[in-house]
């Protein structure tokens, strides 16, 4: 099997999962997959659940379908996470209820209830409401790329980050647990944190059992820039450069 065909088979296999586990439903959502300097997405007007291999389009790294096709019209949201996220091999959105739901009402899932969304996923942020397949969406997502490897849209659903296909559907699934029980303390009136000496323990556990923090690109906010090297040499991958120069033009294009 070739890398591409490996790669959409593992989208629809995923888009499958999303839909089986009410994570979207009629045509919503989108998955994409970096490899390379190509994306493949899932396409415009689709049941997620019900993809073949076939139907999923490749695009550049803009987001331009390359043959047959039409992309995802969220594709701008998923080309704003991997020019700031070094680390991003795929991207998943979805609308996952409960998760929603905090999204509508416009809190975060940043509070430590549950060990494991501490490792996987870290907090989670509520990013500004813009219309669906719009640049200035694209912009508020990548904005806050950086922050996290999930994120909340206001009054829209939720899109989750990993290196590969299968670790974003892990995050979006684990959001949507982690909003769950949220749910179910705070009905119940009482929602116990865990210690913050507990919290950091955690948080040492996470590049040990797979999951570091965000590593990104241009962003001296954040905290986990791109590695660098020592004296004046900088260690960047190829694509982190491409996504670096591209990222320049564009500002002095705007300039």
């Amino acid at each position: 099997m070739s890398e591409g065909a490996r790669i959409r088979a593992e989208i629809v296999e995923v888009g499958r999962r999303l839909y089986a586990r009410g994570l979207i439903s009629g045509n919503e959502g989108n998955i994409s997959v970096r490899e390379g300097d190509h994306l493949f997405i899932t396409p415009a007007g689709a049941c997620k659940g019900f993809l073949t291999p076939e139907a999923i389009v490749r695009t550049d790294l803009e987001g331009r379908a390359e043959g047959r096709g039409r992309a995802s019209t969220e594709v701008l949201m998923h080309t704003a996470i991997y020019r700031r996220r070094a680390d991003a091999g795929a991207v998943v959105h979805a609308h996952p209820p409960t998760a929603t739901g905090f999204a509508v009402a416009g809190i975060p899932l940043d509070r430590p209830l549950i060990a494991e969304a501490v490792v996987t996923l870290g907090p989670v942020r509520v990013i500004p409401y813009a219309t669906p397949s719009t640049p200035e969406l694209a912009d508020n997502v990548g904005r806050a790329a950086c922050e996290g490897h999930g994120l909340l849209l206001a009054n829209h659903g939720a899109l989750t980050v990993g290196e590969h296909v299968f670790r974003a559907w892990e995050r979006m699934e684990t959001l949507e647990q982690l909003a769950r029980v949220a749910l179910v303390a705070r009905t119940l009136g009482q929602d116990n944190l865990l210690p913050p000496a507990d919290v950091e323990r955690l948080r040492d556990l996470r590049v040990a059992a797979g999951y570091p923090p965000p590593s990104c690109v241009d962003c001296p906010s954040c905290g986990h820039p791109v590695p660098v090297g020592t004296g004046e040499s900088v260690v960047l991958s190829r694509e982190a450069l491409v996504r670096l120069v591209a990222e320049a033009v564009e500002r002095f294009a705007g300039a």
